[in-house]
């Protein structure tokens, strides 16, 4: 079961995770506000932003990411893929209850 982290700006963060939760591709998703440095059109960038963990499944995974696509604001979005090593067996359960 996949978490999969996403970095948004703040005016768009609340508005992607709700949708991922309402449209039941995602059981949850945590928000986590973040300086990020990067490097984007030959020049450093510093902006705030929040980071994103969607709780979903192995079957919705990639409709969640395709989602999140078509919401985020940024012609390239961090969206990454973490397999997890371990869950407790019952938030595994919640989890999967929630996510279609």
């Amino acid at each position: 079961m996949p978490t999969v982290y996403i970095t948004a700006p703040p005016e768009e963060a609340d508005d992607i995770a709700a949708a991922l939760v309402e449209e039941r591709l995602a059981a949850c998703v945590n928000q986590l506000s973040t300086t990020s440095t990067y490097r984007w059109d030959g020049e450093v960038h510093r902006d705030e932003e929040v980071v994103l963990l969607a709780k979903t499944t192995a079957d919705a995974v990639d409709a969640l990411e395709k989602r999140t696509l078509e919401l985020h604001p940024h012609e390239v979005p961090c969206i990454e893929r973490f397999e997890e090593a371990a869950v407790l067996e019952s938030f595994a359960e919640w989890r999967a209850e929630s996510v279609e």
